[in-house]
């Protein structure tokens, strides 16, 4: 369902997958993670350098990664080229584009 759905709702006993995270907002991110219920779970998924949203705005992605870092019970799991499993030749554009200095939008270094 999409986000807009989720407001004023309790997910509980819940497996929640949220999606190409990269492009919510700080407010949407929030809203989303702060809907579970007891016995959920929720798994949040995104590309930090596929992010589109506007410059100005920063991807809730970004920011849920900044703040929740260490807080107990959160778990984050960072993928890189060798984990690619397309065909072998985008592991080398992945390389090229990194060799090239492209930065991920909006991630604090």
């Amino acid at each position: 369902a999409p986000l807009a759905f989720m407001r004023g709702r309790t997910l509980n006993e819940a497996f929640i997958i949220l999606d190409e995270a990269q492009n919510t907002t700080s407010e949407q991110m929030k809203m989303f993670l702060t809907r579970l219920g007891y016995s959920s779970r929720a798994v949040i998924t995104g590309d930090i350098t596929q992010i589109d949203l506007p410059e100005v705005k920063k991807s809730g992605l970004v920011e849920a990664i900044e703040l929740l870092q260490g807080i107990e019970g959160i778990a984050f799991v960072f993928f890189d080229k060798q984990d690619v499993v397309r065909h072998p030749l985008v592991q080398r554009i992945i390389e090229a584009y990194e060799g090239k200095g492209t930065e991920k939008k909006g991630l604090a270094q």
